[in-house]
């Protein structure tokens, strides 16, 4: 064979039987060698986008960061309203945000409901998870399209985290209660609310739920678990998804005192997640503290003072809202006193400390 120069054209180019068979086998080797690369190349790059897939959040917009405006008003229903991607299965959920004016009805961290700021960046929504009165119960629940459908057989994570929602700025704005049941719930098809739309029937189930009462008012509290997909569910849902006859409530005041109290619970959302990779998704590792019941702060709003029903042997720890410690000390009796005559108006925190549990309190100063 000539190499290295141009091969001579018409009968000066001819390869003996050998030379050929060769030639032709050497061919047919590195063909079969470059298709078994692409394959194996293929293969890697399928593989790597398997472990990609199983290695991300699916739900888009998680923080409720993205949207179009920064938009004044209560309730949104479709995802041009709110955040991008979200929109309302039940109800009007609210989009809340930090880029409005301070206490704009569903600004943060002073809001039509509460006063809480977002666990991360600058926005969260929030959502009634109980409704007392009333035939529909007033539930509101949030969906989003996860970033691809499930895959059936596969276990999944997810969580999110959660607030209960209390001391707002309307004439009337306290919720006093809390309620059990805040959840995940998937679906395979899309739910769109819409003001004309039946009441919806509370199926008492939900793929991923927290039990137990969300009573804290200060703290974001982790909702999180796993479970196996039976089908290639392509939404997800946030809410309480069971009805009153099995939901439980806990006061976070007596409803006698001061005010008329809607009673009602509102729940903030943050950070949802839902990942085929275990280490993707926040879970909660350990055990979970049991929040303390039968403990009545009142009454809220005060002016002079502040009263604690049946927390006698706890440790309380009262900030304000930028977080400067005012008041820290043991409670020692069952109906508890502490004069709050010469402290600044405004919204104040308690942590409540005792053996076995915990328990936080929001309360607001008002009057001369």
């Amino acid at each position: 064979m000539h190499r290295g120069t141009t091969p001579p054209v018409g009968d000066a180019w001819r390869l003996n039987d050998n030379e050929y068979e060769r030639t032709m086998t050497f061919t047919a080797m590195y063909i079969k060698w470059l298709g078994s690369g692409n394959r194996f190349l293929l293969g890697c790059l399928l593989c790597f986008a398997f472990l990609q897939s199983t290695a991300q959040n699916l739900v888009p917009n998680p923080s409720f960061e993205d949207s179009d405006t920064c938009s004044l008003g209560l309730g949104f229903r479709f995802p041009d309203q709110g955040p991008h991607n979200w929109f309302s299965s039940w109800g009007t959920p609210d989009h809340l945000q930090n880029c409005l004016p301070y206490g704009a009805a569903n600004g943060l961290p002073l809001n039509a409901w509460t006063f809480q700021e977002p666990l991360e960046g600058e926005s969260c929504i929030g959502m009634f998870t109980y409704h007392q009165n009333g035939l529909d119960q007033q539930r509101e629940w949030a969906m989003v399209e996860l970033q691809e459908p499930l895959a059936v057989g596969q276990t999944y994570y997810g969580s999110f985290y959660a607030n209960a929602g209390f001391g707002g700025n309307l004439q009337n704005p306290q919720v006093w209660l809390a309620s059990s049941n805040i959840g995940m719930l998937f679906t395979v098809h899309a739910t769109q609310w819409d003001f004309s739309s039946p009441n919806p029937t509370y199926p008492n189930r939900a793929h991923i739920v927290r039990p137990n009462i969300l009573a804290d008012t200060v703290s974001w509290t982790m909702v999180s678990g796993s479970f196996v997909a039976d089908s290639a569910y392509r939404f997800v849902m946030i809410g309480n998804f069971f009805s009153n006859a099995v939901t439980d409530t806990m006061h976070f005041t007596d409803p006698s005192s001061v005010f008329w109290w809607a009673p009602r619970g509102y729940t903030l959302i943050d950070r949802v997640c839902v990942s085929a990779a275990p280490n993707v998704c926040d879970m909660v590792n350990g055990v979970e503290q049991e929040v303390i019941g039968g403990v009545v702060l009142f009454p809220n709003p005060a002016v002079g003072e502040v009263w604690l029903r049946s927390a006698a042997e706890g440790v309380g720890i009262i900030q304000d809202a930028i977080g400067r410690r005012v008041w820290e000390g043991r409670i020692t009796e069952e109906e508890w006193r502490l004069d709050v005559s010469s402290w600044a108006r405004g919204i104040y925190t308690l942590q409540l400390q005792r053996v076995g549990g915990q328990r936080s309190f929001k309360f607001v100063l008002v009057g001369p």
